[in-house]
């Protein structure tokens, strides 16, 4: 089997700000009335953008396999999300996502089909949020001496 390890690792302090380090970049997370300067992407924005990168990334790869040449690729991504509330009955999270691909291409329009299936079966970020993912949290509760 080969795995790919993936690891974030995400903190807030004094400021509130929520910062998530990758290997090659700190990400800041949601909006900061107190320090406007640190605004950043709400998470539901970050699933968005990165679902919209993933595709722009394999729509690249998988042209370029295929023959087909792209001038240009936009990608709109649109999510219809149930906020979190206190014992609410509806599930939590997006109820559905749209996507809308406009790809500058001369290739057919079976072509561009085959092209988006292909995407679709390869992308780790279309199957993990179309089917199932398991998902182990674990707490660590930090005592203080002092």
């Amino acid at each position: 089997m080969n795995a790919n390890i993936i690891n974030v690792l995400g903190y807030s302090g004094n400021n509130s700000q929520f910062v998530v380090k990758t290997l090659n970049a700190n990400l800041r997370i949601s909006e900061n009335a107190k320090y406007p300067e640190l605004e950043g992407p709400n998470p539901y924005e970050y699933i968005l953008a990165g679902f919209a990168g993933c595709i722009n990334a394999l729509g690249q790869l998988v042209a370029a396999e295929q023959g087909i040449t792209l001038k240009s690729l936009q990608i709109e991504i649109t999510g219809n999300l149930n906020e979190p509330k206190p014992k609410g009955k509806s599930r939590p999270g997006f109820q559905n996502i749209e996507i809308t691909l406009k790809p500058a291409a001369s290739a057919s329009l079976e072509a561009l089909q085959n092209w988006l299936k292909e995407v679709q079966r390869r992308s780790p970020v279309y199957d993990n949020l179309v089917n199932n993912t398991p998902v182990d949290v674990t707490l660590f509760k930090e005592y203080s001496y002092n």
